[in-house]
């Protein structure tokens, strides 16, 4: 494969679900289905901020791209309909790396059913940067902005791991070694299809994924709500501070039982929905209640590191 606008659209059409309707400027989006609506999601990640392509192999990076966009759509209780594809590409990349690249991420479209609906291809002197515009279809749509005082707040899988995944990378960590850590960063497993089911659960009151970090998702969940979330005890730092988990978190008013027998998988409780008090998020600092401080990753600050907790 030869590295040009051209022979990338070709690699994308030959390869990808409704590789081969991409014939014009623009794409049909899929309809939603009768009584649903149509949802929205948009994800860039741009080379030395959000990735490092020293440590990150091109195959899961393109499963990564289409991996956290969906988790996005799923959490909002959505099924997928396609996505479009935009790609800045520099001109220092080799041809095997996009090549492995396109391949990761069309072996993903494929697994998880979801077809390339349109996008766009452009040079750049350097690096790279990729965009996804993902669609889905919503018969309740599960909104941050609608949970109840007294609710419990819930995440599916454990938190942390990217966090030390990164760390290791960092520090050195050869990525060809296995590493349940390094493995949770490089290609994270968002539970695709839990959205859906907990949306079917009316006591569920609302989602999002964990992509920023627990400290950062917890006070958006409790400041779109207008309560504060108690931090539950116990949480190491990682797991308060991590980012790029991909986790379920929602709030139900299900105990934890009745949730973990309905949905058959462990649940952690993470906190507590309350009237609003001091802060969005507020955790027991000795004998007290104390504000929790934001240690999520601010895209706005001066660059500390080349992979970024979350896109």
């Amino acid at each position: 494969m030869s590295l040009s606008e051209l022979s990338v659209i070709a690699r994308i059409r030959d390869r990808f679900p409704g590789g081969r309707e991409l014939v014009d400027d623009c794409g049909a989006v899929p309809p939603p289905l009768p009584g649903q609506r149509l949802l929205v999601t948009t994800d860039l990640m741009e080379d030395g901020q959000h990735f490092s392509r020293a440590w990150h192999p091109p195959a899961l990076l393109g499963r990564k791209l289409l991996a956290v966009n969906l988790s996005d759509l799923d959490a909002s209780g959505a099924t997928f309909l396609g996505f479009t594809l935009t790609l800045a590409l520099g001109r220092d990349l080799a041809p095997a790396w996009v090549e492995a690249f396109l391949d990761g991420l069309a072996a993903a479209s494929h697994a998880w059913s979801v077809p390339v609906l349109g996008g766009d291809t452009v040079g750049r002197a350097s690096g790279l940067g990729l965009g996804i515009t993902a669609f889905g279809s919503v018969a309740r749509w599960l909104r941050r902005d609608t949970v109840e005082a007294d609710d419990g707040i819930y995440v599916d899988q454990p938190l942390g791991a990217s966090l030390r995944g990164l760390r290791k990378l960092m520090a050195g960590w050869d990525p060809a070694v296995p590493d349940p850590d390094v493995a949770a960063h490089l290609d994270p497993q968002p539970r695709l299809g839990l959205g859906p089911r907990l949306a079917a659960i009316p006591e569920v009151h609302a989602c999002m994924d964990i992509s920023d970090g627990l400290s950062r998702d917890l006070a958006n969940l409790a400041t779109a709500s207008g309560l504060s979330v108690i931090l539950a005890p116990g949480l190491d730092a990682d797991a308060v501070e991590g980012g790029e988990d991909y986790a379920r978190c929602f709030a139900a008013a299900l105990p934890q039982a009745e949730l973990e027998r309905r949905l058959g998988i462990p649940l952690l409780r993470v906190g507590t929905a309350a009237p609003a008090g001091e802060a969005p998020v507020l955790h027991y600092d000795g004998g007290s209640l104390r504000p929790l401080p934001d240690r999520a990753f601010d895209h706005f600050a001066p660059a500390q590191g080349s992979d970024d907790r979350h896109p």
